[in-house]
C-alpha cells in the first residue's frame, strides 16, 4: 500500500540517489548531451524534498512534479514533472492505494513523458528505462531491475530523440544519462515498497 508518508520516503530516497550518484548522471550527459543532466536533477530533487507534502499519494506526488517543473532546468524538470503529476492525477484524493492502484498512476506518469517527448522504447531516453519498469511493477516483478536492464540497453542504442540524436550514430556506446536517472527513480521506489 502506497499512503503519503511512503510516497514521500520514495522521494527522499530518489533524493539521496540523485544526489550521491549526480556526477556520475553528469558524465553521462557530457558524452552525449549538455553536461548538466545530474546537476539539473539534483537541483530538482532538493526542491521536492523540501516542497512534497500533502495527506495524500496524490498530492504529494503533484507537489513533486510542480517543484520538479519550477527547480529543474533542461528536458528532465519538464518531463519528470509530467511523469509525478499525471500519476498524481490517476490517483486522485485517495488516502492510501494498493499496488495495483499505483501501477496505474505510474502508466498515466509514462503516458504523459511519451507525449511529451514523443518517445518510444528504442530510442535512447529515459522511456527505456521507465517502461520496462511500468511493466514489472504492474506485474509484481522487479521492477528496479527492469529499469536497470532498459538503462544498460541503451548503450548499443543510436538515439533517435533529444540532444544526443544531434550525434547520430556517435550515440552508440554510452548509456542514456535519462535512462540512468530512471532506474534511480526506481530503485528508490523498491526500497520502500519491499518489506
Amino acid at each position: 500500500m502506497m499512503d503519503a508518508a511512503r510516497t514521500r520516503a520514495w522521494l527522499t530516497a530518489a533524493a539521496r540517489l540523485i544526489n550521491a550518484n549526480s556526477g556520475h548522471l553528469t558524465a553521462l550527459d557530457t558524452a552525449i548531451g549538455d553536461g548538466d543532466h545530474g546537476l539539473n536533477l539534483r537541483r530538482g530533487f532538493e526542491a521536492v524534498t523540501a516542497e512534497a507534502t500533502g495527506d495524500t499519494p496524490g498530492a504529494v506526488l503533484k507537489a513533486a512534479g510542480n517543484a520538479l517543473i519550477d527547480a529543474t532546468g533542461g528536458a528532465s524538470g519538464p518531463l519528470y514533472g509530467t511523469f509525478f503529476r499525471r500519476a498524481a492525477k490517476a490517483l486522485g484524493d485517495a488516502p492510501e492505494v494498493d499496488d495495483a492502484v499505483f501501477a496505474q498512476a505510474l502508466a498515466a506518469g509514462l503516458a504523459g513523458v511519451q507525449t511529451l517527448g514523443g518517445a518510444a522504447e528504442g530510442d535512447k531516453t529515459m522511456v527505456d528505462a521507465l517502461a520496462p519498469a511500468v511493466t514489472a511493477f504492474a506485474a509484481g516483478g522487479d521492477a528496479a531491475a527492469a529499469a536497470a536492464n532498459g538503462r544498460d540497453a541503451t548503450e548499443s542504442m543510436t538515439a533517435r530523440k533529444g540532444r544526443a540524436s544531434y550525434l547520430g550514430e556517435r550515440s552508440i556506446g554510452h548509456i542514456d544519462p535519462g535512462a540512468a536517472s530512471a532506474a534511480l527513480l526506481f530503485q528508490a521506489l523498491c526500497s520502500v515498497t519491499t518489506d
